[in-house]
């Protein structure tokens, strides 16, 4: 019902919805578990998956993973009063599983970069979720707002369950009642800090799912105007998600997949690429470069670690990593002793780069596209012999 939220969440390459997905599993199990025990019936299985579940969740994206799923449940037992349940959910077996799962990778990481655990924990979790300086701030709102567009043509499905009594139903009401909670403790905890970004508010989109699908089962059926507002509903909500999927696919602005396609078709295997001022993120995936694209910039600058960028990111990484730091991120005066190192090599970087790097002037552009170049420099080049100034003599 929010299907174009999850279309656009498909665009990116990150982990938005796999902890969505270890959320949304997490909370099922907890609350189908304290169910059965409510009901006298064995739930082992259920609370060790749920662990386990928390556990992954963890491993994908940090703390949410099991932080998020524990207050849901937490605020729904406790609402009810049903102490007895929480304690029975509260599994040394399933801590063991959980721990079993996710410690190892942590451990290993600490073990391999000191300071791993002050920088993942500390910086990407307290200070991201206290402090400003990180990336796509938006106002309290926003989340809202989000929820209401990409849910609009159900949004009159929502009518029955806001009557008086709903909530007290006793057949559903307990259930509709850890919809609610849930769809509300995820909008305000992403709500809170000011760095927003759209994935994040997809563990609030199962919940509100099934409110919207509970609404349209006690309502929609009941009379021939309300199936054919169902069919409404669902045409614009069709109409919509083809218009992301189509939309998506034909405007890709960040895309540099014909300087990847050119360069995967020329360049040879051993052969170095330089990125000049820019992460082109397609670059190594439509070129399939088996090293790491070496980064030119002014690394030095103090602004890079005031702002949560790419370059803020790879930078970060280079501290845990010196040697291969040392090997990838390149200053600018750095570059013309790494171009004369190799015979041939391949520079991305923006239009008009020659006015910064002269000895561009008179290498081969290969390829051009959205503002972007692709030169090869091949150092055997009358052209860049000057341009170039390598200490050792060039081949002729």
């Amino acid at each position: 019902m929010a299907q174009p939220l999850f279309y656009i969440g498909g665009q990116f390459a990150n982990l938005d919805m796999l902890v969505a997905g270890c959320i949304t599993t997490t909370i099922i199990l907890l609350a189908h578990a304290a169910l059965e025990l409510e009901r006298g019936d064995g739930a082992r299985g259920f609370v060790r998956g749920a662990y386990l579940a928390a556990a992954l969740g963890v491993l994908a994206k940090g703390l949410i993973g099991a932080v998020l799923p524990a207050v849901v449940v937490i605020v729904w037992l406790g609402i009810g009063r049903r102490w007895r349940t929480l304690v029975a959910l509260l599994s040394p077996h399933g801590m063991a599983v959980f721990l079993a799962v996710a410690a190892p990778w942590f451990i290993a990481m600490q073990w391999h970069f000191a300071g791993f655990m002050d920088y993942f924990f500390i910086v990407q979790h307290f200070k991201r979720f206290a402090t400003g300086g990180f990336n796509n701030v938006q106002p309290f709102w926003f989340y809202p707002a989000v929820l209401l567009l990409f849910t609009l043509p159900w949004l009159p499905w929502l009518r029955p369950l806001l009557a008086r009594g709903r909530l007290s139903d006793s057949a559903r009401g307990d259930l509709r009642l850890l919809m609610l909670l849930w769809l509300a403790v995820i909008v305000l905890f992403f709500s809170l800090p000011a760095s927003k970004l759209l994935g994040y508010i997809l563990p609030a989109v199962p919940p509100l799912a099934v409110l919207l699908a509970d609404g349209i089962e006690s309502w929609g059926t009941r009379t021939t105007r309300c199936n054919r507002w169902w069919k409404v509903s669902a045409g614009i909500t069709i109409a919509l998600s083809l218009s992301a999927v189509m939309a998506l696919s034909v405007r890709t602005p960040h895309s540099t997949k014909e300087l990847g396609v050119a360069l995967l078709a020329m360049r040879g295997s051993d052969e170095p690429v330089y990125m000049l001022g820019n992460y082109y993120f397609d670059i190594p995936i439509y070129a399939r470069l088996g090293a790491p694209a070496r980064v030119v910039l002014d690394w030095s600058d103090p602004d890079i670690h005031r702002r949560d960028t790419w370059r803020k990111e790879i930078a970060d990484a280079g501290v845990f990593a010196p040697p291969r730091a040392r090997a990838v991120l390149l200053e600018p005066a750095q570059l013309n002793a790494s171009v004369c190192a190799q015979t041939v090599n391949w520079l991305i970087g923006p239009a008009g780069s020659e006015l910064t790097y002269p000895f561009l002037a008179g290498a081969q552009v290969v390829a051009q596209a959205k503002g972007t170049s692709l030169w090869r420099v091949d150092r055997r080049q009358a052209g860049l012999r000057n341009g170039l100034k390598c200490e050792t003599p060039i081949p002729g």
